[in-house]
């Protein structure tokens, strides 16, 4: 299915670059019988598409519960599609499609790129948690208010209407970048928590982060260190395993 993204939400890529780290601290595991792969090793195509198939029946009703426990009213009903398009890079993105139903997409070359099914379980559980903690609506007020407030400052100052227009256009972007790092932190955990309380390990999830290239800190980047967003998970894991998870 070709995804058509309507929304602001997407992740960076995952692009591959050399073996992943191996799998770091405890907590449940896919049990021998369904890990049909070693964490550092590419899968073979059928591996791969059997991973996703397995994470996406035993994760997907355990978001759409803890999405409407948490958010009565809101449509928790996911739909997750694959996006073939050809020569589309490792990537997964949450949207929300004409009618508002969330959607999570995932390309051909992620699912080929993710090592083992904790990769998957992680990156659907991350992807799912921007919707369940309202980041889209979030990320498009944020982006409403720096325009509006650009705008109003560069009349103030004199502009003419195409310095206003482009004053408005950078207020945007810095409005919609200003929580994005956030964001992502905050959704790393939930997603963490997702695909812990669906029988996942995440932490061993987190090393597609060692095939990304660095975000670093970034003025206004959309994505926080990789080392930060390990170390997130890592914190989440260990709270969420001493209280009995």
């Amino acid at each position: 299915m070709v995804v058509l993204a309507l929304g602001l939400s997407a992740c960076a890529p995952m692009a591959p670059m050399g073996p992943a780290a191996g799998p770091v601290g405890s907590g449940p595991v896919m049990p021998p019988t369904e890990q049909v792969s070693g964490p550092s090793e590419r899968l073979q195509p059928r591996d791969a598409a059997r991973n996703f198939i397995e994470v996406v029946r035993r994760v997907e009703p355990m978001t759409e519960a803890l999405c409407r426990a948490r958010n009565p009213g809101v449509n928790c009903d996911f739909m997750i599609v694959i996006d073939d398009r050809p020569g589309q890079p490792p990537n997964a993105f949450q949207t929300l499609d004409r009618s508002g139903r969330p959607v999570l997409g995932f390309t051909l070359a992620l699912i080929a790129d993710a090592r083992n099914a904790d990769e998957i379980a992680f990156v659907l559980g991350h992807e799912a948690s921007h919707h369940i903690l309202g980041h889209i609506p979030q990320q498009k007020q944020t982006a409403t208010t720096g325009a509006v407030l650009a705008g109003i400052l560069a009349q103030a100052a004199g502009g003419d209407a195409a310095t206003v227009k482009q004053a408005q256009e950078m207020g945007a972007t810095m409005g919609a970048r200003g929580y994005a790092k956030g964001f992502e932190l905050e959704a790393d955990a939930l997603g963490a928590e997702i695909a812990l309380r669906a029988g996942y390990d995440p932490v061993t999830g987190t090393g597609f982060f060692d095939r990304l290239p660095d975000p670093g800190d970034a003025f206004l980047g959309t994505h926080p260190p990789n080392m930060e967003r390990k170390a997130q998970v890592r914190a989440v894991v260990a709270r969420l395993q001493a209280a009995g998870v």
